[in-house]
């Protein structure tokens, strides 16, 4: 019985090595069978594809951006120059032309004297170490990237507060190359720069301002400046406008400047006129400051006892005209003179100040008058239990007529008597001598107050017209 189980394992092993060596074979065949396919997929997504029979593609295009003969570095040999020095270093200046095209002429504020422009600034010069061959003559064009690997004039706004080139959504900046060497330059500009303004005739002023272009470490020796096609160098959009302000007119110029330190300069000048429109601020501020003037004029037509009427009038003028004044002197600058509309507004000023001050001496004037009436009526006869002639004694003064018209006096009640005793009172006035001093010497002191505001009716008005006639002959 062993040696029957013992046979049986013996004829099991050969069996279990044939068995496991077909599984190695399998799986040998197999992994050689799966690398054989990735291999060919592979090739094929390499390769490129081919053209169909009948196709018009014969041949793919090759890519000029890849092939190294058509780089602009080395078209233009940019390498083999050194562009830190000018063109024709050593030899005479290298003329540079410049036009200009204003887009936009943006806000002009008189606190801090300047502006704000939007330009494109284009240079033209000539430079033979970025020739290049060609066979049908074109320009070839590029971006800013370029730019810092070659030479370029290094213009600068003289006067400027701040200046950028735009950015968006790239730096916008433009070279273009042509064969022989010529070079347009052109970049977009928004600059804030200083304007010296007169204000002495505002706001019937007319501004000029000027931006200014230089060289800033070339002098005229080395870098000639100079408008390319004259004052048609200059283009300004038809649309430009502005809310306070009619642009006149725009022109260049050409001048030397001179640094005691480094020398002579070319400088360019764009130049424009500014003539401020009226309009507005005869709404905000001469209308506003006539009419306070004449509102002061009604306390002449107003009772000259009626003090709750007139004094609050006259202060409410005078204190809306100082509020005027404030808020116009709030966006300007401090400057050291006067302006015109500083003149306009301290003299409608005084009216109204003069307005008050003529009800100040009309009313001193009636307290006055009135005391003495009052002291008058103390010293004449007592005439106790008769009717007092009130229409004369608070006149404090009267004539013989007067007194000639007493006879026909007839009371309600038909007491004669009354009017006997009257002009009886009057008679021995009249007839006294030191009766007829006092009263004479009463009546050359007198004053009428009611005249003063009938001439001020008149006075005020005419002189204020007046005012106005010379003020805008002069200044407009």
């Amino acid at each position: 019985m062993s040696q029957s189980r013992s046979k049986r394992v013996w004829v099991w092993k050969p069996m279990l090595a044939v068995r496991n060596m077909k599984v190695g074979i399998f799986l040998l065949w197999w992994g050689w069978v799966s690398a054989t396919e990735s291999r060919v997929h592979w090739k094929e997504r390499e390769a490129p594809e081919m053209p169909k029979k009948g196709s018009p593609i014969l041949k793919r295009s090759p890519d000029i951006t890849k092939s190294p003969l058509t780089k602009s570095e080395q078209l233009l040999r940019i390498d083999d120059h050194d562009f830190s020095m000018r063109p024709g270093f050593g030899g005479p200046a290298i003329p540079v032309g410049v036009d200009v095209q204003v887009e936009s002429l943006d806000s002009i504020s008189e606190v801090d004297m300047d502006f704000t422009m939007t330009l494109y600034l284009r240079h033209y010069w000539k430079d033979e170490r970025l020739s290049f061959p060609s066979s049908n003559n074109l320009s070839m064009t590029f971006d800013g990237r370029l730019v810092k690997k070659i030479w370029v004039p290094d213009m600068f706004f003289v006067h400027s507060k701040r200046s950028f080139i735009h950015d968006t959504t790239t730096d916008n900046v433009m070279l273009r190359v042509q064969p022989d060497g010529k070079v347009l330059y052109s970049l977009r500009v928004t600059v804030t720069a200083m304007c010296n303004m007169d204000f002495s005739r505002f706001p019937l002023d007319t501004q000029t301002c000027s931006l200014e272009i230089e060289s800033y470490a070339y002098t005229e020796d080395d870098l000639m400046l100079y408008w390319k096609k004259g004052n048609d160098s200059l283009k300004t959009d038809e649309r430009i406008s502005l809310s306070q302000f009619l642009i006149q007119e725009f022109h260049t110029t050409t001048k030397l400047a001179f640094y005691s330190s480094t020398g002579w300069y070319n400088r360019l000048y764009i130049n424009f006129t500014l003539r401020r429109h009226i309009f507005f601020f005869l709404l905000q501020t001469y209308f506003p400051a006539t009419l306070m003037v004449m509102l002061s004029w009604v306390s002449f037509w107003i009772d000259r006892r009626a003090v709750p009427a007139r004094v609050p009038l006259g202060i409410t003028t005078v204190l809306t005209m100082s509020t005027i004044i404030t808020g116009v002197n709030a966006s300007m600058p401090r400057v050291s003179y006067i302006k015109a509309v500083d003149i306009y507004l301290w003299v409608s000023f005084v009216f109204v100040f003069l307005s008050v001050l003529e009800y100040a001496a009309v009313n001193y004037l009636t307290t006055v008058q009135e005391r003495k009436e009052r002291k008058l009526r103390e010293k004449l006869p007592c005439t106790c239990g008769l009717p007092q002639p009130r229409a004369v004694m608070l006149d404090g003064s009267y004539s013989d007529g007067e007194v000639n018209d007493l006879g026909n006096y007839m009371p309600e009640n038909g007491e004669k008597p009354d009017r006997m005793m009257v002009q009886l009172t009057l008679a021995a006035e009249r007839s006294s001598p030191q009766r007829k001093n006092q009263r004479s010497s009463y009546v050359s002191m007198r004053i009428d107050t009611h005249a003063i505001d009938k001439y001020s009716r008149i006075i005020f008005p005419a002189a204020y017209i007046l005012f106005n006639l010379i003020y805008w002959s002069i200044f407009s």
